[in-house]
């Protein structure tokens, strides 16, 4: 497809994220993807407690090097973000909002597909292990050979990548404060959840 096909699929997908649910989406260029090995190591066993448990997060993915590989193939991206409360970021309730996230992201990316972007790839915040299969003791994948349970849900970690959000979020114009558990949702009312789509 031609340059300008490829801008009007893209500004066609930032609609649909909001559609979809997002408060904001946005187009960059992939080569606007900070990508950082110390982010990635947060994941390792004690910083996660779902380290290793899924599929989709560290150790069972190519890390910040094959990610950086990836990129090499794709020139656009959509990155997109949910707006929320950080007392509900703070709660239990909070997996419903990154349920939300995923399905956003699988959404962006099906519709990419759709239109004839066959490698387009999702990717969402948090370990699909507690969203979606919370009621399971392993990752099925992992441990059987099988198949995920939730392949129209769950996409890999950015985390694990070591996918820097905070200059995406910059790079989408976003101030963004970032809610840890100590955080004062007296103090920081509001905070966000991010997912980022690569379209090729």
């Amino acid at each position: 497809m031609n340059q300008q096909s490829v801008k009007a699929v893209v500004k066609e997908l930032v609609q649909r994220a909001c559609q979809l649910g997002a408060n904001d989406a946005r187009a960059i260029f992939a080569s606007d993807i900070s990508v950082d090995d110390n982010l990635a190591n947060l994941c390792q066993e004690r910083q996660c407690e779902y380290y290793g448990l899924s599929v989709n997060c560290p150790p069972n993915v190519t890390g910040p090097s094959g990610f950086r590989e990836l990129l090499k193939n794709y020139e656009h991206a959509i990155i997109f973000k949910i707006d929320a409360p950080t007392e509900v970021l703070l709660s239990d309730n909070r997996h419903k909002l990154f349920r939300q996230l995923h399905e956003i992201a699988v959404g962006i990316e099906q519709s990419a597909v759709e239109m004839g972007y066959r490698n387009s790839k999702a990717y969402a915040g948090g370990s699909c292990k507690p969203l979606f299969c919370q009621e399971y003791t392993s990752c099925r994948v992992l441990t059987e050979g099988g198949e995920c349970r939730y392949p129209r849900n769950a996409r890999p970690s950015m985390s694990g990548f070591g996918i820097n959000v905070s200059k995406l979020m910059q790079t989408a114009g976003w101030s963004m404060d970032r809610i840890i558990r100590e955080t004062d949702p007296n103090v920081v009312s509001m905070g966000m959840l991010s997912g980022l789509v690569l379209i090729g």
